[in-house]
């Protein structure tokens, strides 16, 4: 089993207390069974994200919207799983979704886990959205270091020249300046000519 799978499964049991619901959700097979949890009046939270998930890594694009959602809870784990789920999802919609999520100042002390899914995602909104976000921690006495340094670290993964000027920026800031410098040591030196 995944280790994702496995620790979202054993949340969810805790969650659940091992109810006999719990048990059926986390057996099926039925994909219309679990996409029917998703919008089933009175669902509790833990089985909307477990169904969610399990659709999301099986691809089937019922999960998409419950997986956004969760993407930006206020729960770390839910957030992580649904970035798993999402990146496994294979949905068009999801760098959109997840560039707008990290770019969304209302909501910037969730944006860590959709900083993490465009890195993993690649996608042409990645690189744009992470330099925005990570513009904006730059700022003097800006509470989200994590944000910022994932968005430092992604930017190197990334290796694109767009970034430059964005991680030159950072290497003043003292919590990012090692990881500034690493990323910038990935991005390929433009050529003379």
């Amino acid at each position: 089993m995944d280790e994702e799978l496995r620790s979202l499964t054993e949340r969810m049991r805790q969650e659940s207390h091992g109810s006999a619901a719990y048990e059926q959700l986390a057996a099926t097979e039925d994909h219309d069974e679990l996409a029917e949890v998703l919008i089933a009046p009175g669902q509790p939270l833990w089985a909307r994200e477990l169904a969610a998930f399990r659709l999301g890594v099986a691809g089937d694009r019922r999960a998409f919207e419950s997986l956004v959602l969760l993407l930006n809870h206020r729960d770390p784990p839910r957030c992580a799983s649904a970035a798993y789920a999402l990146a496994r999802l294979g949905d068009p919609r999801t760098a959109r979704a997840a560039a707008a999520l990290a770019t969304n100042e209302l909501r910037v002390a969730y944006a860590l886990h959709p900083v993490r899914l465009l890195v993993e995602l690649h996608a042409p909104e990645s690189v744009p959205a992470l330099i925005t976000t990570l513009e904006r921690r730059l700022r003097p006495h800006d509470p989200y270091r994590r944000v910022a340094l994932a968005c430092v670290e992604g930017l190197g993964t990334l290796g694109d020249g767009r970034a430059r000027r964005v991680l030159n920026e950072a290497l003043a800031h003292p919590a990012l300046a090692e990881a500034a410098v690493h990323a910038l040591a990935r991005i390929p030196q433009q050529r003379q000519r």
